[in-house]
């Protein structure tokens, strides 16, 4: 029994490095020249060769897609919190009629998958002339992102001990008060956790920029992967380094944001 956590450690430690190995070694192809990729998948790099990430950021219009990317993400994060902290304020703390209902119809959101519903939404957004345009981008995934933030917010506000908002009722506090002075602080983690995943499925959204985009203009970062990567099928060093482009921000944002991540998950545990 003395060394089951030994052999727990090392199969974490086996699992990790099967995990970040192909991430290691993209990273490193992406740095390589096509010579030095014909030496060996697992050879070093002579040098940092920043070449194949001008190449792709250029010829391959990265440039163009990572900024749709940040002008989409930002406006589905901001808007899907703060339209779920409202959500979730009603679903926490007002008598709602049909509460129950409402809440297994947002539990079927959160489970439809895209595929079930993109072709009504297409004709939908045709019909109102919003394909090819950044809303057609945004809204979608701001409705797809609701009902998971809205049960989360309100699982978080249901934690919130009831005692504090009876003494802030007490004291004379509205409702718009005890929400963005006393709730919202309370559950500050959880609004970080959340959104970092927000920022994690939107910058990885696949479907809906294919499906409701067309313009080479207004494509994202996965869908101007999918492209790029079928006009440069030979020159893997470029199409390492248009991969990284789309991968990193994502490594940098939750590296950034790891303990904050780590505390909101973990804070409903601890209560």
């Amino acid at each position: 029994m003395r060394g089951t956590p030994a052999v727990f450690r090392a199969l974490i430690w086996i699992v990790a490095l099967m995990t970040i190995l192909p991430f290691l070694m993209a990273l490193m192809t992406s740095f390589k020249t096509q010579m030095e990729l014909f030496q060996g998948v697992f050879t070093l790099p002579a040098s940092l060769n920043f070449k194949n990430y001008v190449t792709a950021w250029q010829q391959g219009h990265f440039n163009v897609y990572f900024m749709n990317s940040v002008l989409v993400v930002i406006p589905v994060v901001i808007c899907s919190i703060l339209l779920g902290i409202l959500a979730g304020f009603g679903f926490a703390w007002l008598k709602i009629p049909g509460k129950k209902v409402v809440a297994a119809l947002l539990g079927l959101g959160m489970v439809l998958p895209s595929e079930a519903f993109i072709i009504p939404l297409y004709h939908e957004l045709r019909w109102m002339g919003l394909t090819n345009t950044y809303l057609a981008l945004i809204l979608p995934q701001i409705a797809l992102s609701l009902p998971f933030t809205t049960l989360m917010i309100a699982t978080a506000l249901q934690q919130v001990p009831r005692e504090l908002v009876e003494a802030s009722v007490m004291d004379g506090a509205s409702r718009r008060k005890i929400l963005w002075g006393l709730l919202v602080p309370a559950i500050w983690p959880t609004l970080s956790t959340l959104a970092l995943l927000l920022f994690i499925w939107t910058w990885n959204e696949f479907l809906i920029p294919l499906i409701l985009v067309n313009k080479d203009e207004l494509r994202t970062l996965p869908i101007g992967m999918m492209f790029f990567q079928n006009k440069n099928t030979i020159d893997i060093p470029v199409l390492m380094a248009g991969a990284m482009i789309v991968i990193l921000p994502l490594v940098a944002v939750f590296l950034i944001f790891q303990r904050k991540f780590i505390s909101g998950v973990t804070e409903g545990a601890v209560k």
